[in-house]
């Protein structure tokens, strides 16, 4: 019954052992390092704000280099050196106590993060047939979210015992679930690096590649939803409904389950692009009916019935999310020229770092000021990016074969 929770034996295996050994920190560092470094370190909200801030914006510029060197290195001791790297940021929060040191060792971390999530997708899809890879990564999103729960347990010990030595110990895990991430690493069969480019051909070649930028716009729209249940749902509950406070975890944990359980069957049937398209587009649906379920539960009425409106929401977000995942998974695959996957996968993946800077900041302007308007506008708005990205995926393979076709012209 357990076993079509794991990944195929062998390179996928390892992959989901390496991402469960980092996300079980990461849960544990999540939930701790906000009091942790206002507390222990000393730092204000706002000092803490702006360090994170600056330091995924700047991360999300260097993951393109950095994936561009595990396509001229090879990915597998790229992962593995940007994996140490995450190790030593981590551990180096151990001793700063102030905003210098602070701001250092943060732009390390999202430096590193967004290098190895570049560097890993391109080292999976040297390992992993092209048909296979969007099954493997919903496995891999299974075991993060499963590493995330243990992890969240584990912190939330330390933030019960209140203690600075609490908090040094999952920051110590933290930092060893990273090297025991490198060290699973290490044991994958190597890729070999792609060959140098061509004199006069573009270093960075996907800063050239403007369909692919377009889709990449359009996915780091997509990513809007990443605060929502870390953040603005959390702000809603309190501040516009009339549901209980505790209901802020039940859904953190229900999220957490339903993808941990339906990643894998959800992202079955998306095997191509067509197929990618048309999960995008029932994930906008989907979002936008969980964005107008979410306004509907600030509607007067008793405490129960905001209740359940909250839950419908979450768990439609679930869905679409879901959705969303394994369509833009394949897409950033399919679309990326297997010469460059790393930058390509580097630039696809700064979307997060987008959605973690501006994400905050947008929607708690949107939802908390706003209120209802805001939620119905955050639907059309992700219903309408999900419908774009049909047209703009498709002049983007045209595009790719175009190039295709003028390189082979060259070479011949």
């Amino acid at each position: 019954m357990t076993i079509r929770f794991l990944p195929a034996p062998g390179a996928p295996r390892r992959l989901a052992a390496a991402q469960l050994s980092n996300s079980v920190g990461d849960g544990a560092y999540y939930v701790c390092s906000a009091l942790y470094f206002t507390r222990v370190v000393g730092l204000s909200p706002a000092q803490i704000g702006l360090g994170l801030t600056l330091a995924w914006a700047i991360g999300s510029v260097a993951g393109v280099p950095l994936g561009a060197l595990a396509d001229r290195r090879g990915p597998r001791g790229t992962s593995v050196l940007l994996a140490l790297a995450t190790a030593a940021s981590v551990a180096s929060f151990l001793f700063i106590r102030s905003f210098g040191a602070f701001l250092c060792a943060v732009v390390l971390y999202a430096v590193s993060q967004c290098g190895l999530a570049a560097a890993r997708q391109a080292l999976l899809a040297g390992l992993v047939a092209p048909g296979e890879r969007t099954g493997v990564l919903a496995h891999l999103q299974s075991t993060l979210n499963a590493g995330l729960a243990l992890g969240a347990a584990l912190g939330g010990l330390a933030l019960g015992a209140g203690t600075e030595r609490a908090y040094l110990v999952v920051l110590a895990l933290d930092a060893l679930s990273f090297l025991g991430c490198a060290a699973l690493l290490a044991t994958l069969p190597a890729v070999p690096p792609v060959p140098d480019r061509a004199p006069g051909a573009p270093r960075l070649a996907v800063l050239r590649d403007r369909p692919y930028a377009l889709v990449t716009l359009l996915n780091a729209v997509l990513l809007l939803r990443m605060p929502l249940l870390s953040l603005a749902i959390p702000l809603w509950i309190v501040e516009r409904t009339q549901a209980p406070g505790w209901l802020v975890s039940a859904l953190f944990v229900l999220n957490t389950v339903a993808v941990m359980l339906f990643q894998v069957r959800v992202a079955r049937p998306v095997t191509d692009l067509d197929s990618a398209t048309r999960a995008l587009r029932v994930s906008g649906l989907v979002m936008a009916l969980s964005c107008a379920v979410f306004a509907a539960s600030a509607l007067p009425g008793a405490g129960w019935a905001a209740a359940a409106l909250l839950v419908a929401g979450a768990a439609l977000q679930a869905d679409g999310e879901m959705r969303q995942s394994a369509g833009s998974w394949q897409i950033g695959f399919s679309l990326a020229p297997a010469e460059h996957m790393g930058q390509y996968q580097g630039f696809f993946g700064t979307g997060v770092p987008v959605a973690r800077t501006l994400g905050p900041l947008l929607l708690t302007s949107l939802l908390l000021l706003w209120g209802i308007p805001g939620w119905l506008l955050l639907g059309a708005l992700l219903l309408a990016a999900s419908y774009a990205m049909g047209p703009a995926v498709r002049r983007a393979r045209s595009a790719a074969r175009a190039e295709g076709a003028s390189a082979e012209g060259v070479s011949a």
